[in-house]
């Protein structure tokens, strides 16, 4: 086994593997594919710096939302990928797209792992689910921010370094979203 076939996301996992990364990933693989024209996972792998199994998952999944495409090629194993010619409609900017698309597979990795949670192991059919409502300014929701990117900064290389993982460790989505709570439209004016 390699350290690619290590560093692979488990397809029952796909979803989860790396949930704080995948939109750098993708955004790397999407910025890449504009500039070069087509790649292979292993060729953005070496361009980019993480594991080739980790750009082939990623591929996959853009691929998936309509992102990328399969660029002709003349067999092999070699399986190179293009921007999609006729890519989701363009309401902003691609930053704000892509943002989206994170966020719609956050929300379908939390809708599969609750109709999932009882097919995994015993100790790991628990989730640590919260949410807060608290009065913030813009300056504090920054901070609050960079406190937890800060926590979690002790854990940042075990997706590219599967020796530094400990015994048990499986793939967990960090999910965090700061914004701030405006008015319903019906509602009028705002409210203190």
């Amino acid at each position: 086994m390699t350290e690619d076939d290590l560093n692979a996301p488990d397809e029952r996992t796909a979803g989860t593997d790396g949930a704080l990364r995948e939109h750098e990933v993708r955004t790397a693989l999407l910025d890449l594919l504009a500039e070069v024209g087509t790649v292979t996972a292993t060729e953005a792998a070496s361009r980019l710096g993480y594991s080739s199994g980790l750009c082939s998952f990623h591929l996959r999944q853009l691929a998936r939302h309509g992102y990328v495409e399969e660029a002709p090629h003349s067999g092999g194993r070699a399986r190179p990928w293009r921007l999609r010619q006729h890519a989701p409609a363009a309401d902003g900017p691609m930053q704000e797209q892509f943002g989206d698309l994170a966020r719609g597979l956050e929300d379908e990795s939390w809708q599969r792992w609750l109709a999932q949670r009882e097919e995994a192991p015993p100790a790991w059919r628990h989730d640590e689910a919260f949410s807060a409502v608290t009065y913030l300014t813009p300056e504090e929701m920054s901070r609050v921010a960079d406190v937890i990117r800060r926590a979690l900064t002790p854990y940042q290389d075990r997706e590219q370094r599967p020796l530094a993982r400990p015994d048990g460790a499986l793939p967990v989505a960090l999910i965090t979203r700061l914004f701030p709570l405006l008015p319903h439209p019906e509602d009028g004016a705002d409210q203190d």
